[in-house]
C-alpha cells in the first residue's frame, strides 16, 4: 500500500512540529516555504513560551489556571476544550523541547527559569534569553532535517503555494506550487494539506511581522471555499519601535523582568528621562491596574498608551507618539543574561543604550487572533478528543490549519507567550488526527487521477502567464500596498469607528480594482519577485475586506476590538449607593452584550468577491464568562455586584415541572 503523504504549507514552529510528528507516524511529508525553514517568522518571537511546572505549582499555579488566564485574556471568545487541552499539554511540550536541546535559561540550581508575562500573576513563561522563538525553531528544524535524511521529509524552500487541488468529492488532494527561483509551477499530490503559513501583518503595511507574513496561502484557500473566523481581532502590541521599513518589537519580556512604562507628568518634558525625579513620573499602568501593573494584557496596555498620548497629550515627544519603557533600574548582568537580544535591537536601530536610558516605544500591529475556521471534537465533559480527524480540520475535507493562521486558541486577545505553545501544540496534535482521517478514507485523495492535478497546474500557469503579460503600464503595486496598509492601520487597529470602517471598506474596494491592473515591470523567467509580490498583493484584499466587514458588524468592545461608541458604562459616582446602582447597570449591559456578541464571526468568500458573514456560538461550558477587569482601580464594586448576582442564581430553587 502506498505510503500516505501530507503537504505542509509553512515551515515555522507549527509546520515543523507537524512535519516531525507526521514523519514519526511514517508519513511522507513535503514542506513548502517561502523562506528557508530556519528563517520563518517564528524565529522572531522573543519573550518565551507558557506552561506551568513544578516550581509554579508550589506557588499555587496549575494547568487549570493557565487555561483560565487564557480564556479570560481572550474575553471568552474561544471554544474552551481545545484551549484546555493546550494548557494540559503545555508542560509535556516544554519538556520535549528541553530534551530536543532548546537552551532555556536556568536558575542557579539548574531548574528552568521562568518569568511573568501579561495577563497572569504567575511566573509561567520559560525562555531562552530574548530569542526563544529562534531557539525553539532551530531545535525543531534539526528534527525535520533528521527525517529529511531518513527520506521521510522533502523541503521545497523558496516556493509559493498557489492553491489547492480538489478531487471530485471536494476534498483537498494536494496543491499547486511555484518555485520562486526557476518560476516553475508544479503539483504535489497528498492525502491531506496543512496550512501553517502564519499571520497576515502585511495587510497593515508596516508591522512587527516579517516580510513573509503576506497572508497569501490563507487568502487563496479562503477564496477556494475555506471559512475564515474572527478576522476582526488584530493584536496591536503595546511596545515597539518605529522604522522607515518596518516596526520592531520590544518584547513583553522587558516588562516581565521588571521594566516599567511611564511618561513625564509635564507634557513633552525637555529634560533627559534620567534627570526626571520619581515624583514627576506617571506610571500610568501601575496607577490604573495596581494588581497587574505593567503586565496587563496587551489590548489593555495598548489602549492605555493611546489614551495617554492622544487623549491626555502626555506623549514623550510632540512630533512622535511614544512613552518610556524603562529597564535602567535593573542590574546590568540581569539585562545581559535575560534581555540581551531585544536590547541589541533597540541599540542598533535607535542608537541609544537601554541599559542607561529608557526606551521610547509605541504600539504596533503584531498578531492575528483570527484565522482559518477549524473544527474540533470534544467529549461530554468538555475534554478534547486527541487524535480525532476533526481537530484543526477546516470545512474543506483534508485541509487543516495550525499555528497563527488558525483561529482556535486566542479568542479576542492573545496572552503573551501563548503563541509559541499554541503553534507547537497544534502542530504535534494535528498529526494523529490526520492519520485517523487518512485511515477512514475509502479512496485515498492522493490516488486522484493525474488529470485533476494537471488541470489545476494548467489553470495556475495560465493565470501566471496573464500576470506576466500585463507589463509595466499599470498602477504601481508597491504604492497600492502602502495605501492599503495606511487604510487598514487608520480604521482597523486600536480604535475603531463605524464611519471610518465604512470609508476604509470603500477605499479598499477601489484599491482592489486597481490591483487587478497593477504593473508587472519585471517579465523575466528567473526569481521574478515583482510578479510574486503583485500576485500576493491581489490576495491581500479578500482578507482586508473580511477584517473590515467583521469589525463593522461587531458593535461591541471585546478584547482587541474596541469601539468607543459601545464602551461599557462608567462607574464614577462618589456616592456609595449610586456606585452600586452603576455597577448593577454595568453588569446588566455586560450580560446583554454577551447574549448578543459572545459568538464567533465566520466569513465565507462569495462569487461577488465580498465576504459573507455569519455567526456561531462559542463553547463556554467549562468556565462561564465574567467581567474582564484585571484589578482596575475602582472596579471592585463591579466584581462585588457580579459575585452577588451569581450567588443569587446559584441559590435559586429548581422549578419542578409536572410531566
Amino acid at each position: 500500500m502506498p505510503v500516505p503523504r501530507v503537504v505542509i504549507i509553512g515551515g515555522g514552529l507549527a509546520g515543523s512540529a507537524a512535519a516531525m510528528k507526521l514523519a514519526e507516524l511514517e508519513f511522507d511529508v513535503s514542506v513548502v516555504s517561502l523562506t528557508p525553514l530556519k528563517r520563518s517568522h517564528s524565529a522572531c518571537a522573543q519573550g518565551g513560551i507558557n506552561s506551568v511546572n513544578d516550581l509554579t505549582r508550589q506557588l499555587g499555579d496549575s494547568e487549570w489556571k493557565h487555561f483560565d488566564d487564557t480564556v479570560y485574556g481572550g474575553d471568552f471568545l474561544q471554544h474552551q476544550p481545545p484551549v484546555k487541552a493546550m494548557a494540559d499539554w503545555a508542560p509535556r511540550i516544554i519538556d520535549l523541547m528541553d530534551r530536543l536541546g532548546v537552551t532555556f535559561n536556568r536558575t542557579p540550581e539548574g531548574f528552568r527559569d521562568q518569568r511573568r508575562f501579561g495577563g497572569t500573576l504567575y511566573r509561567r513563561t520559560a525562555f531562552a534569553g530574548a530569542t526563544t522563538g529562534q531557539q525553539l525553531l532551530y531545535a525543531l528544524d534539526e528534527q525535520v532535517r533528521r527525517w529529511e535524511c531518513a527520506g521521510r521529509v522533502k523541503k521545497y524552500e523558496s516556493a509559493d503555494f498557489l492553491g489547492l487541488a480538489l478531487d471530485d468529492h471536494g476534498r483537498a488532494c494536494g496543491c499547486v506550487v511555484q518555485d520562486i527561483q526557476s518560476m516553475e509551477i508544479f503539483t504535489l499530490p497528498a492525502d491531506a494539506v496543512i496550512i501553517a503559513s502564519g499571520g497576515c501583518g502585511a495587510l497593515f503595511g508596516r508591522s512587527t511581522n516579517s516580510m513573509a507574513c503576506l497572508g497569501s496561502a490563507v487568502s487563496r484557500v479562503f477564496q477556494q471555499g475555506a471559512r475564515y473566523a474572527n478576522g476582526e481581532f488584530i493584536q496591536v502590541h503595546p511596545t515597539a519601535i518605529p522604522g522607515a521599513d518596518k516596526l520592531r518589537l520590544i518584547s513583553e519580556s522587558a516588562r516581565g523582568e521588571g521594566g516599567r512604562v511611564w511618561v513625564p507628568r509635564r507634557p513633552q518634558d525637555p529634560r533627559r528621562p534620567q534627570d526626571i525625579p520619581e515624583s514627576e513620573r506617571y506610571y500610568f499602568l501601575e496607577d490604573r491596574y495596581p494588581k497587574y501593573g505593567n503586565l496587563v494584557p496587551r489590548d489593555i496596555a495598548t489602549r492605555e498608551i493611546f489614551r495617554i498620548c492622544i487623549e491626555d497629550g502626555l506623549s514623550v515627544q510632540a512630533d512622535r507618539m511614544c512613552v518610556y519603557l524603562d529597564v535602567t533600574h535593573l542590574p546590568r548582568d540581569v539585562l545581559d543574561r535575560k534581555l540581551a537580544g531585544i536590547l541589541e535591537i533597540y541599540e542598533k536601530f535607535q542608537g541609544a543604550d537601554p541599559r542607561t536610558a529608557p526606551m521610547k516605544i509605541f504600539p504596533a500591529v503584531h498578531y492575528t487572533m483570527g484565522g482559518l475556521w477549524c473544527d474540533y471534537e470534544r467529549t461530554n465533559d468538555g475534554e478534547l478528543v486527541v487524535g480525532s480527524p476533526r481537530n484543526q480540520q477546516t470545512n474543506i475535507p483534508g485541509l487543516y490549519a495550525i499555528g497563527e493562521c488558525d483561529y482556535q486558541f486566542h479568542g479576542a486577545n492573545r496572552l503573551g507567550a501563548n503563541s509559541l505553545i499554541a503553534c507547537i501544540f497544534s502542530g504535534v496534535t494535528v498529526a494523529p488526527g490526520i492519520a485517523a482521517y487518512v485511515d477512514a478514507q475509502q479512496r485515498r485523495p492522493a490516488e486522484t487521477p493525474a488529470s485533476v492535478f494537471e488541470q489545476s497546474r494548467r489553470a495556475h500557469q495560465e493565470q501566471y502567464d496573464r500576470l506576466i503579460a500585463r507589463g509595466g503600464d499599470g498602477p504601481n503595486p508597491y504604492r497600492l500596498h502602502q495605501q492599503l496598509g495606511a487604510a487598514m492601520t487608520r480604521a482597523a487597529t486600536v480604535i475603531r469607528r463605524n464611519a471610518e470602517l465604512d470609508a476604509a471598506y470603500q477605499e479598499v474596494c477601489a484599491l482592489e480594482e486597481q490591483s487587478q491592473r497593477a504593473a508587472v515591470a519585471d517579465r523575466s523567467g528567473w526569481a521574478n519577485q515583482n510578479a510574486v509580490f503583485v500576485r500576493a498583493l491581489a490576495d491581500m484584499f479578500p482578507l482586508a475586506k473580511t477584517i473590515l466587514r467583521g469589525a463593522r458588524l461587531r458593535d461591541e468592545c471585546r478584547g482587541a476590538h474596541y469601539k468607543p461608541e459601545f464602551e461599557m458604562p462608567a462607574v464614577d459616582s462618589n456616592d456609595p449607593q449610586q456606585r452600586k446602582l452603576q455597577a448593577e447597570r454595568w453588569c446588566d449591559v455586560f450580560e446583554e452584550n454577551n447574549r448578543r456578541w459572545l459568538k464567533t464571526t465566520v466569513a465565507s468568500w462569495s462569487s461577488e468577491r465580498q465576504p459573507e458573514i455569519c455567526y456561531e456560538p462559542v463553547d463556554t461550558s467549562l468556565i462561564p464568562p465574567r467581567p474582564r477587569l484585571y484589578g482596575l482601580a475602582g472596579a471592585d464594586v463591579i466584581e462585588q455586584a457580579w459575585r452577588t448576582r451569581q450567588s443569587r442564581r446559584e441559590l435559586q430553587p429548581l422549578v419542578h415541572v409536572e410531566p
